[in-house]
C-alpha cells in the first residue's frame, strides 16, 4: 500500500481512526505496529503522512497521528545510536515521491473504453486507475454485448469505486480516477474534449505520422484522449465517426491481435511512453 485513502478527515486534533478492512489490511497484511508510517491521501486530495499512534487489536481500531514533518522518513529523536527514525510501512518508492513526480506532466489521459465482459471491463478500470487515467468513459458499441451494459447497473458503480480506491492505494496514484456512467459514441466525443486523440485500431492504417512525432508536435496538449474497443474491436462505422468527426487518429501497434483489457493497457503505455 503506497496510500491510504481516506473516507472522512481527521478530527481537529489530527487524529484518525481506521477501522473494518482497512485496520485488517494494515494489522494482518501490513503488520504496522506503533511509530511506523503512513501517507495518508485526504478528502481534498492532499497527501500527508501519519504515525500509527496505537493499534487496539481487542477493538480492531488503529489511531494514526497526522505528522506536521511530511518526509516519509522524518527523524523521531537522538540517542546513543544516534538519529532514530520513523519506519513506514511501504517498501521502495513513496506516494510522496510518485506525487512530485506526476505533478511535473500537465496532461490528463480520457479513456474511451467499448463496454466489455464485466470482468474485463473491471480488469481495465483497475490497470487505467494505476497507468494514473483521469476518466474512464464506458462506451456503448455496436460490439458490446447487452448483458455486459446491464452488469453496469445497479451496485455496479460502488464495486468500480472499491477497484479504484485498491489501485489507487496499491499504486499511490495521486490522481482521482473516475468512471462515468455509460452512454453512446455520439454521447461520449460531443461530452470529453481532447487535444489530441487516438484510437487503437486492429488492421493496418495508411503510413503517416507517428504517435511520438504527433504527441511532440502538439506540446501543449493537455487532454489526450485514447479509445479502445472491447471484444470484437471497434465496427467500421464507429471508426469512421471517430476518425471523420471525433478527429481521433488511427494507431496500429505491429503485434499480435490483442485482448481488449491487454490492448488498452498496451495503447495507453504507449501513448504515455511517447508523451514522455
Amino acid at each position: 500500500m503506497r496510500q491510504l485513502i481516506l473516507d472522512k478527515m481527521p478530527d481537529k486534533k489530527g487524529i484518525v481512526s481506521v477501522e473494518g478492512s482497512d485496520f485488517k489490511y494494515l494489522r494482518q497484511v501490513l503488520r504496522v505496529k506503533s511509530g511506523d508510517m503512513i501517507n495518508l491521501r485526504l478528502l481534498d486530495g492532499t497527501l500527508q503522512n501519519s504515525t500509527v499512534a496505537a493499534v487496539d487489536d481487542k477493538s480492531k481500531k488503529i489511531l494514526l497521528q497526522i505528522c506536521a514533518n511530511t518526509s516519509s522518513n522524518a527523524s523521531v529523536g537522538s540517542g546513543a545510536q544516534g538519529t532514530v527514525t520513523r519506519g513506514t510501512v511501504t517498501r521502495g518508492v513513496q506516494a510522496e515521491e510518485i506525487q512530485s513526480e506526476v505533478a511535473s506532466l500537465s496532461q490528463e489521459y480520457i479513456l474511451f473504453q467499448f463496454i466489455p465482459k464485466p470482468q474485463k471491463f473491471e480488469q481495465i478500470v483497475r490497470q487505467a486507475t494505476e497507468c494514473g487515467v483521469k476518466t474512464i468513459v464506458p462506451v456503448i458499441g455496436e460490439y458490446s454485448e447487452k448483458s455486459s451494459l446491464l452488469a453496469l447497473q445497479g451496485n455496479k458503480k460502488d464495486r468500480l469505486e472499491k477497484i479504484i480506491r485498491e489501485a489507487r492505494q496499491q499504486s499511490g496514484s495521486p490522481v482521482e480516477t473516475v468512471v462515468t456512467e455509460a452512454m453512446t459514441l455520439g454521447e461520449a466525443l460531443g461530452r470529453y474534449e481532447r487535444d489530441v486523440a487516438f484510437v487503437l485500431y486492429e488492421r493496418q492504417v495508411d503510413e503517416g505520422t507517428s504517435t511520438a512525432e504527433l504527441l511532440k508536435t502538439n506540446p501543449q496538449a493537455k487532454k489526450i484522449g485514447i479509445a479502445c474497443g472491447c471484444e470484437g474491436g471497434i465496427s467500421p462505422n464507429e471508426i469512421e465517426l471517430l476518425t471523420k468527426k471525433g478527429l481521433f487518429i488511427p494507431v496500429h501497434f505491429s503485434v499480435n491481435i490483442l485482448r481488449c483489457e491487454t490492448a488498452a493497457l498496451y495503447g495507453l503505455a504507449a501513448v504515455q511512453v511517447a508523451r514522455s
